[in-house]
C-alpha cells in the first residue's frame, strides 16, 4: 500500500472564450486552465498560478490522454447504460433479453453514444453477489447479438470477474469496467493485461451489500485520489500502462451525499492521476433527494445537470442512462462556450 500523498493539486478549468497568456491545455482537450488549487490534509487549500506547480505534476495534467478503444479522449465521451439485469435500481428486467436490449442499444447510438455499457450484475445499494455463470448467461449473449447486429462502437462489460470479462471479451466486448477497482478478482487485472484490454478503474468503499451502511473518510477527496493512485499503481504493475486506464471516483458507491457533493466540486483533481476521468452520477439517490424526484423517470434533468457539471471540470466520459438528452444538454452547453470545443 502506498503511503498518502502530503500536496495535492487540482487545475481549476476555464470553460468560457477566454485564453489568458500562460493558460494551459488541460489533459489535452479543449479546456485551458492557469490556476491550481493546492490542497492538503493540514492546511487550508490556497490557489497559485499553474506555472508555481512542479514541473512533474504539470506534465501529468497537461499531457494529451491516448485514445482508448478507439475513442478520442480530447473530447466529452458519452458511454451508454446497458443493463442486463433483473433488479438494478433503476430500469431492472427492462432490457434484460437480448432482443430487448439489441433495440435498446440502437437506440443508444441514434441518440449520440459513443460506447455502451453491458451489466449482468446490479451493484445497487444493498445488491447481493449474482453468481459467474449467471452474469455470464445474461450477459454474453447479449453482446454476440449486438455484434451480430452490425453494432462497431466500443461495448464495455461491466463486472468484477474474470469468468464473465472472458466471455465478454470472446463475445465481443473491448473493455473491461469494474466497480471494485480490480479488487474483488485478483486474476482480473492479469486477465486484462494478457489480453491487451483497456479497463475502467473504480473507487468504492465497502460491497454493495452493506457499502452505504454508515461510509466514513477523513477526507474523501484525498482518501479516493490516494486509493485511486494505489489501484492505478498496482494496475501498471500488472501490466496495464496508464495510457489504457480510465478512473473513476465512484459516485454513490460507499458514500453519502455529503460525500459525492464534495467529489464533484472538486471533480478535476482527478487529472492528477493521468488518466481519462469517468463520471457516473446518473439517476443515483442524490440526484433524487436534491432534485425532488423520488421517481426515476423525473431524474434525467438532475442527472443531466451533474453531467454538464462534469464536463465543465474535462471529464471525458460520461456513463449515463439518458444518452438524448446528455447528448442535447452536452451539445448546447458546449455551443454556449463560445466554440472552443472540437465537437460543438
Amino acid at each position: 500500500m502506498q503511503t498518502a500523498m502530503t500536496t495535492y493539486h487540482r487545475p481549476i478549468p476555464l470553460i468560457g472564450p477566454e485564453r489568458p497568456d500562460g493558460a494551459l491545455q488541460l489533459a489535452g482537450g479543449p479546456l485551458l486552465f492557469d490556476r491550481i488549487e493546492v490542497l492538503s490534509r493540514t492546511a487550508p487549500p490556497r490557489i497559485t498560478p499553474a506555472d508555481h506547480a512542479p514541473a512533474d505534476v504539470l506534465a501529468r495534467l497537461t499531457a494529451p490522454r491516448a485514445p482508448i478503444a478507439g475513442l478520442d479522449m480530447a473530447r466529452v465521451n458519452i458511454m451508454g447504460i446497458l443493463n442486463v439485469t433483473p433488479d438494478s435500481f433503476t430500469d431492472g428486467g427492462q432490457h434484460d433479453a437480448p432482443g430487448a436490449a439489441l433495440t435498446h442499444a440502437q437506440a443508444m447510438l441514434g441518440q449520440g453514444a459513443d460506447l455502451i455499457d453491458v451489466g449482468g450484475e446490479s451493484t445497487r445499494p444493498g445488491a447481493v453477489e449474482v453468481r459467474a455463470d449467471d452474469e455470464i448467461a445474461r450477459t454474453a449473449p447479449v453482446i454476440a447479438a449486438l455484434r451480430a447486429a452490425g453494432l462497431t462502437l466500443p461495448i464495455s462489460i461491466d463486472t468484477r470477474k474474470t469468468a464473465v470479462a472472458r466471455a465478454a471479451i470472446t463475445a465481443g466486448a473491448n473493455l473491461v469496467n469494474d466497480v471494485s477497482g480490480f479488487t474483488f478478482d485478483d486474476t482480473l487485472a492479469s486477465f486484462c493485461a494478457t489480453e491487451n484490454l483497456p479497463v475502467c478503474v473504480m473507487h468504492a468503499q465497502g460491497e454493495p451489500q452493506t457499502m452505504q451502511a454508515n461510509p466514513r473518510y477523513g477526507d474523501v477527496l484525498l482518501d479516493v485520489y490516494d486509493v485511486l493512485h494505489t489501484r492505478i499503481a498496482a494496475l501498471e504493475s500488472a501490466g496495464i500502462p496508464r495510457a489504457r486506464i480510465i478512473a473513476d471516483p465512484g459516485i454513490g458507491f460507499g458514500k453519502t451525499q455529503g460525500h459525492n457533493l464534495a467529489l464533484l466540486a472538486r471533480l478535476s483533481l482527478f487529472h492528477g492521476l493521468g488518466c481519462p476521468i469517468l463520471l457516473g452520477a446518473s439517476r443515483k439517490k442524490f440526484i433524487a433527494t436534491l432534485g425532488q424526484a423520488p421517481d426515476i423517470g423525473a431524474r434525467v434533468h438532475g442527472s443531466v445537470a451533474v453531467a454538464l457539471a462534469g464536463a465543465a471540470q474535462g471529464v471525458q466520459v460520461l456513463r449515463v442512462h439518458d444518452v438524448f438528452a446528455t447528448r442535447s444538454a452536452l451539445t448546447l452547453w458546449q455551443a454556449t462556450t463560445k466554440g472552443i470545443f472540437d465537437d460543438a
